[in-house]
């Protein structure tokens, strides 16, 4: 999974990736005003660590996120029409998803491009970044399929009209300030913008970058619309203070934690607020080989999901072996939960549920 993180400037943006990356980042070159940041991170899962107590497998596989920190959106008060460079568009285009870091923190040190520190316009200006990137494209797009209507042939019109309908449609719930994902579609007008790769289709998570002792806020209590707050992730972490515990050893950040009466470190939660605001689950396989975790999509069918260990797997499909991962620690081993018959065998169609452990049984 690939998240793209954008902010204003001075949102403590490229200080949340950090913290998530635990400066371990590369650059693939420029993206307008400055290069591009990759980092991956492992979504650690402590079911894997009592799996690799059981099977003591050569490997064990934790998922990954792959955060990409963009330059920051320069939006000056006077730039009223400014919206997201072509180069930085592209790369959201190609993410996943998007996390948004908003700035609640007080630093007299750190102007804040808009003259203040207030999350909930912040919010609104990064959100309505997207929506005008995703306008710009649509327009482009409704004059391509304008001109194109109106040069086809007649037998080629009713093929084509369909999709320039969907396009004034989404436009027009667009300039009415309703994203693209919390807009009713058919299955039919999704498909036909698949291409356009819009911005506000994408899921969003926002970051809420706050002082070590101030109250995250919510996106109910900033006033945000049902609409947009419907359908976005929300969560909050001092950057500073993580990417500061991120570089320390383990045991020492640990000990640090616990005298501040920390629980886990935030960015885990950010990244399960990433996970469940993409709408992922994770089914298991062991062996002695590796133990691993591979994050699909909630409702994925079985033939599907054998698809992410190997292609063939999908078409080659026969049966797939599946035990709750609560049943199998219980039962202590694969042999026992099938005597007990907790180990089942499921079709193509049985829809994978998080933590199900899994053995394809494929043709090859």
């Amino acid at each position: 999974m690939d998240i793209a993180v954008i902010g204003l400037p001075q949102s403590g943006k490229s200080t949340v990736f950090g913290a998530l990356t635990a400066g371990h980042s590369t650059s693939t070159g420029g993206a307008g005003a400055g290069p591009l940041q990759v980092g991956v991170v492992k979504v650690l899962d402590p079911r894997l660590a009592v799996l690799d107590g059981m099977y003591h497998p050569k490997k064990v596989i934790h998922a990954e996120i792959k955060f990409w920190d963009l330059p920051p959106i320069d939006r000056e008060p006077a730039s009223a029409n400014q919206v997201l460079s072509g180069r930085q568009r592209n790369i959201l285009q190609a993410a996943d998803a998007l996390l948004l870091v908003v700035r609640v923190f007080e630093d007299p040190a750190l102007l804040h491009p808009l003259g203040s520190v207030d999350p909930g316009r912040d919010v609104t200006v990064l959100l309505e970044e997207l929506a005008l990137a995703d306008l710009q494209a649509l327009e482009g797009a409704e004059k391509r399929l304008s001109d194109g209507l109106s040069k086809a042939k007649p037998a080629e019109r009713p093929a084509m009209i369909p999709q320039l309908e969907t396009v004034k449609k989404v436009k027009a719930a667009l300039e009415e300030g309703i994203p693209m994902k919390s807009q009713t579609l058919t299955q039919s007008e999704t498909m036909a913008l698949v291409d356009f790769q819009l911005l506000t289709a994408k899921p969003v998570m926002i970051a809420f970058n706050v002082g070590e002792s101030d109250p995250v806020p919510t996106l109910d209590g900033l006033g945000i619309s049902a609409d947009v707050s419907g359908g976005l992730g929300e969560v909050g972490l001092c950057a500073k203070l993580e990417e500061d515990l991120s570089l320390m050893e383990a045991e020492e950040a640990d000990e640090f934690r616990e005298s501040m009466g920390l629980e886990e470190p935030a960015v885990e939660r950010v990244k399960q607020v990433c996970y469940n605001t993409v709408g992922l689950v994770s089914f298991l396989t062991v062996g002695e080989d590796e133990v691993r975790a591979w994050p699909v999509p909630t409702g994925i069918v079985a033939q599907t999901a054998a698809g992410t260990i190997h292609t063939d797997f999908t078409r080659g499909f026969i049966r797939a072996e599946v035990i709750a991962y609560d049943d199998l620690i219980r039962c202590g081993s694969l042999a026992q939960g099938r005597k007990e018959g907790v180990l089942r065998s499921e079709g193509k169609t049985y829809e994978v549920k998080d933590g199900d452990v899994i053995n394809f049984l494929v043709n090859t």
